[in-house]
């Protein structure tokens, strides 16, 4: 068998490392595989070297096992190597949904657009930028995925300022289908689908069964639907005669005057989101416990089929076997005319031994390109200002997200969350 090292950067992530390991046993590719763990905490990266080596144990598969909070010990002979990175963490993360509240703005997720999605793209974009370089130098034959939010900003700034070139991965688009596929009784692995957008903002354009439409029947349930089910998402499909993954959360923040300023609509959203965040600060307490082995590793973990926790290990697959089969992924335009080249969408992408690449796309309808187009120049906007480390950008992104009025007070926010998060931008020094 080859040998295989799969290397997870940001392995102390609460969930995301247990899950990916648990799909990469289940996988049943035929390797010798190495797992790599990097954090830059050892004190974080303990629990998930503690956690995967009890798994590998467990399943009784032999596969080696690799840690360091230097990833220049761990990318060489890297084949895969994926990101999870969260600078500054939960805390960061809560900071992001707390800053702008005490400016009247109601984020659902605050991981996208928004002042929280543009903050915490000043603090992801620099350090995915050095581990790109890193694995472009260490190991540029790699294959190179990025989990971390903001998907679109991230794969952008990597793509646009090195050497490496990275693919986004999200379950949205998976999840929104599934959602669909389950309103009229249709088998998910029955149905085909095209979509096309920015990440959270992806719009499922197609979608069939045996050769036909299901929107006829998605019509024909629009009267029975439960009226607090996803409203919105619901009206933007009545309108624009496609449906927006990733439902209402994520969807809302794109659409800041309708939400962000409502109390009554945005104030549970947040309450709902700092819980989130708060539930991960206990599961991060039970991986610990379980990576020292003082409780037993949850068993739901192994009874699982492949891609169950995300798609990567069914993309490895194709890769390896050259497959060519379609997954949502985020990558630079290609093949998409009325959005400029580069730009980062999600789209269909085959899976190959020459790398993933984008399909062609039918034509877009206009009132979906709008938008995609209008959140993809944010995006450029908030890139060059991680980039860079200037202000006046971050003010610039903030006015053109349309999350706050005018620009005194744009200014405001963005002095506000510049110093929320001073220790974790260095571009702003």
């Amino acid at each position: 068998m080859d040998d295989r090292k799969l290397v997870i950067i940001g392995a102390g992530s609460a969930s995301f490392t247990a899950g990916l390991v648990a799909d990469l046993l289940a996988s049943g590719i035929e390797a010798n595989w190495t797992i790599g763990l990097v954090d830059i905490s050892e004190e974080a990266l303990a629990v998930p070297e503690g956690l995967v080596s009890r798994m590998v144990q467990h399943t009784g598969q032999d596969a080696a096992v690799q840690a360091s909070t230097d990833r220049c010990d761990i990318l060489p002979s890297a084949d895969f190597v994926v990101t999870t990175i969260a600078v500054g963490g939960r805390d960061g993360w809560r900071k992001d949904a707390e800053v702008p509240l005490k400016h009247g703005i109601y984020q659902p997720v605050a991981d996208t657009v928004g002042p929280g999605g543009i903050s915490r793209a000043l603090r992801q974009v620099p350090a995915m930028l050095d581990i790109a370089s890193d694995v472009a130098c260490l190991c540029p034959n790699a294959h190179f995925f990025n989990y971390a939010n903001p998907m679109a900003a991230i794969c952008r700034a990597v793509n646009k300022a090195t050497r490496a070139n990275v693919v986004g991965l999200c379950h949205g688009v998976q999840g929104t289908l599934r959602y669909l596929c389950d309103k009229i009784g249709v088998p998910y692995g029955e149905v085909g689908s095209l979509y096309v957008g920015m990440n959270h903002l992806t719009w499922i354009t197609h979608f069939t069964h045996g050769g036909k439409s299901l929107w006829p029947r998605i019509d024909a349930m629009l009267a029975d639907l439960d009226p607090g089910d996803n409203p919105f998402s619901w009206e933007l499909y009545r309108t624009y005669g496609a449906f927006p993954a990733v439902l209402d959360r994520h969807v809302a923040e794109f659409f800041p005057e309708r939400f962000f300023r409502d109390a009554a609509y945005g104030q549970p959203l947040v309450d709902e989101i700092l819980r989130v965040i708060s539930g991960g600060d206990d599961t991060w307490e039970r991986r610990k416990r379980q990576a020292r082995g003082e409780e037993p590793l949850e068993e739901g973990l192994f009874r699982r089929t492949l891609g169950e926790h995300e798609a990567l290990l069914p993309i490895i697959a194709s890769i390896l076997g050259d497959r060519h089969e379609v997954f949502p992924m985020n990558v630079p335009n290609r093949t998409v005319e009325a959005i400029p080249p580069g730009f980062v969408l999600e789209m269909p992408v085959a899976a190959t031994a020459a790398g993933c690449l984008p399909t062609a796309l039918p034509p877009t309808p206009p009132g979906i390109l709008a938008w995609v187009t209008e959140a993809l120049y944010g995006v450029e906007i908030t890139v060059e200002a991680a980039i860079r480390g200037d202000r006046n950008l971050v003010v610039q992104a903030l006015l053109y997200d349309r999350s706050v009025p005018d620009l005194p007070a744009a200014e405001v926010l963005a002095d506000d969350l510049l110093a929320a998060h001073r220790e974790h931008l260095p571009t702003f020094a």
